[in-house]
């Protein structure tokens, strides 16, 4: 396991990342207790030191086990958990981006970490209700409390995202060092404008979904007993294409289908600074994915499954690409940009 600096921040983090969505077995799919145990050990024995919860992954039952788990060494691990998803169903304020439910949520967080503080807080979704100044005074307040060390946004559109730095750093507000994204060979639409704007803001991205809920290993092609959490069974046609060049490349270096999409986004850094979360259910599964960090795709193996999952920009980037030339003259392949 390598190590980056996360976003514009001094904070050393392990290059991938563990996410615990599937710790507690409160939904039906997920790790006991002691199988939770062997997976985090596991992420750790690899030198990873990143772990990713939220408050309401298994109804509270993921930030309780990760608390349990760092309690003997909390100061070495970074911790990042969430607040936004809505806990009391008949609690209207039970949920959201307003500061209420910020400091609510973060309260409930320390006590199932049995911690005094998380080195993340992550805002998990964007509510479209909640001014950006609540939200982002709101934070830096909690920062300045020292219960907060930094901030981090998931599932956001862009143009909020930049909204929400910008006035953070004109006030003099702690701004986001991170971004958290579904990104993955069947999810690439963040390459749009999300992407983007995280390498142009200095925003580490933690992708999330790497195996696209396990389309990518076949899951849904396959005959076998493994859970769909996805219900995807008649994929189109590109999804199709997609999965057996993920096949044929794992055929051809005698590695997993899940090493094979995991090492994809890996090897993306040219996009952004990006930060693989994974997640398993067994210890075979981690073991597994952390495997693919022995190995690298080769240009050629890139290249084909740039080529079979590329997808279409839209506007206004396809029309600048097309006329680009009305921009520079006829000279642009002289300009080194």
């Amino acid at each position: 396991m390598r190590y980056k600096l996360l976003g514009r921040s001094g904070l050393r983090v392990s290059e991938m990342v563990l996410g615990t969505m599937t710790f507690g077995e409160d939904w039906g799919w997920g790790a006991s207790r002691e199988v939770s145990r062997e997976i985090f050990d596991s992420f750790v024995e690899a030198g990873g030191n990143f772990i990713d919860t939220a408050n309401n992954y298994t109804n509270g039952s993921a930030e309780k086990f990760v608390g349990e788990f760092i309690a003997s060494n909390r100061d070495r691990f970074v911790v990042a958990t969430k607040f936004t998803l809505n806990t009391k169903p008949n609690d209207l304020n039970a949920g959201g981006n307003h500061r209420k439910n910020m400091v609510r949520t973060l309260e409930g967080c320390l006590r199932n970490l049995n911690s005094d503080y998380v080195d993340i807080f992550w805002l998990h979704m964007w509510d479209f209700t909640t001014p950006v100044e609540e939200v982002m005074r709101g934070l830096d307040d909690l920062v300045r409390s020292g219960k907060v060390l930094h901030i981090g946004i998931s599932d956001t559109p862009a143009w909020i995202v930049s909204k929400a730095n910008t006035l953070a750093e004109l006030r003099g507000w702690t701004q986001f060092i991170g971004l958290q994204v579904e990104y993955n060979l069947i999810e690439r639409d963040v390459e749009r404008d999300l992407l983007p704007m995280a390498q142009d803001f200095g925003l580490a991205v933690t992708s999330w979904g790497a195996l696209a809920g396990g389309v990518l290993t076949g899951k849904y092609t396959d005959n076998n007993s493994e859970p769909r959490r996805y219900g995807e069974t008649n994929l189109e046609a590109q999804k199709q294409a997609v999965i057996v060049e993920v096949q044929a490349i794992a055929k051809e270096t005698g590695r997993s289908t899940s090493q094979v999409a995991l090492n994809w986004v890996r090897q993306q850094q040219n996009r952004s600074q990006i930060l693989p979360v994974i997640g398993a259910r067994t210890t075979a599964h981690i073991k597994d994915n952390l495997a693919c960090l022995e190995w690298e795709l080769s240009a050629e193996q890139l290249q084909k499954l740039n080529q079979v999952s590329q997808i279409k920009y839209g506007f206004p980037h396809d029309f600048f690409n097309d006329l680009k030339g009305l921009a520079f003259g006829d000279h642009i392949d002289l300009l080194d940009k």
